[in-house]
């Protein structure tokens, strides 16, 4: 387990850059578009698309695979907002794929 006292996160970016779901949870949607200024259909229209299961909700990607939020100095455009699954790696959950693109985690 990660130590949340011990671990520094070198915004690097590497997280968002990882391709992958980044599931919304609910209310998670309102609350961005408000933020975004945007109403909730405009803002699932956008920047979600339908998960594997065709029931969820997923941001988007960039063609290169990166979150459609991050910018270009690293940080999320909706920092205040973020999804829960953005804010719990890597403490609350993580993959290989991702421990291996961190460079916190890699040491």
């Amino acid at each position: 387990m990660i130590d949340p006292a011990t671990f520094r996160c070198r915004r690097c970016g590497a997280c968002c850059r990882v391709p992958g779901y980044v599931a919304l949870a609910p209310g998670e949607p309102e609350a961005i578009a408000a933020f975004l200024g945007l109403d909730v259909y405009a803002f699932t229209e956008q920047y979600t698309t339908l998960t594997w299961n065709r029931h969820d909700l997923s941001l988007t990607e960039r063609e290169d695979g990166g979150c459609v939020f991050l910018l270009d100095d690293n940080t999320c455009r909706i920092q205040p907002v973020k999804p829960a699954q953005c804010r719990g790696f890597p403490f609350l959950w993580r993959s290989k794929r991702l421990e291996q693109a961190c460079a916190a985690l890699a040491g």
